[in-house]
């Protein structure tokens, strides 16, 4: 198993250089069963992590332009009659697939966006009245640029709540930038990591069965209980944010090597598992202080078991 999972992080790194904490926690949130958001300027390979995410765990990976008049069937599918049978027929959409990239999430009417919650939450679109299963595994990298904001449409809090994690990858620091600028460029490993879909559903299982303490439990309850009660913080950490938490703790543990879930998991996925999650009050915002900052506020007054 841990030469799977060494398998899965080489090809993550030999496509992201340079960005190890990112690529764990798009592998810890893939073994988790959930969906990632990166919020960061074009160009600084999100798309490209994707794809090799996909190509590591030999899936397949399908991609969806946001746009003002992207339409919902153009993310689930469209029921098609067909004249020579004289039936309907269901075309799939690219939503049908292990890794979806939905590339600027935010530029698409919120119309459009809620056609993405059944398939995050359930696993599953509705069209039509008939229910389609999606692969599994299936996991979302959604992508919004956080500095243009002319013609956007920001995701609401359900929607920002379905995601179990939220990240940058920044910039490149300088002898990062010259090996991508020497290469051509972000470029996927040209042959998969080994792992089959199967092999990827077993780690995801493995994540799942990792043993997390009452004490483990308790602490997250705690740093739940902080974001609501913290006096700059309008909206805290939903019950379901415990749950991915946990689940993402979980499979952090799993990359580290151990069969048990430790304080310093739940530590390392904290910001990136409720930064999105956290709304601060207008006068905190005024302030300019980050849902980040709060979060690590909560954390050093909450002692540790």
């Amino acid at each position: 198993m841990q030469e799977l999972l060494r398998s899965l992080r080489r090809n993550l790194d030999a496509a992201l250089r340079g960005r190890p904490q990112v690529t764990q926690l798009a592998a810890a949130v893939f073994l988790a069963g959930g969906h990632l958001l990166l919020e960061d300027v074009p160009g600084v390979g999100k798309t490209t992590l994707a794809r090799a995410l996909a190509q590591s765990v030999g899936g397949t990976v399908g991609r969806i332009q946001f746009a003002p008049d992207l339409m919902p069937a153009d993310v689930t599918g469209v029921t098609v009659y067909q004249a020579e049978t004289g039936e309907f027929t269901f075309r799939r959409g690219p939503v049908f697939a292990t890794v979806v990239v939905a590339d600027e999430i935010n530029r698409a009417s919120p119309k459009t966006q809620s056609a993405l919650l059944e398939a995050m939450q359930e696993g599953q679109v509705t069209v039509d009245g008939t229910t389609h299963a999606l692969p599994h595994p299936f996991m979302v990298i959604a992508t919004q640029n956080p500095h243009e904001m002319a013609g956007t449409y920001p995701l609401p809090e359900a929607q920002r709540d379905r995601f179990m994690a939220r990240t940058q990858i920044g910039y490149p620091d300088l002898t990062e930038e010259l090996s991508i600028l020497t290469s051509g460029g972000w470029v996927p490993p040209s042959s998969a990591a080994g792992l089959t879909l199967e092999q990827a559903a077993g780690l995801i299982d493995a994540a799942r069965a990792q043993h997390v303490s009452e004490r483990v439990y308790y602490y997250v309850l705690d740093l739940l209980r902080a974001t609501r009660s913290h006096p700059q913080v309008a909206l805290g950490a939903s019950p379901r944010a415990g749950l991915h938490l946990v689940s993402l703790a979980r499979a952090w543990s799993l990359l580290e090597g151990r069969d048990h879930v430790l304080p310093d998991d739940v530590q390392a996925i904290l910001i990136p598992g409720l930064s999105h999650r956290v709304t601060l009050r207008r006068d905190a915002l005024l302030q300019g202080r980050l849902p980040g900052d709060v979060l690590a506020e909560s954390l050093k007054g909450i002692a540790v078991p």
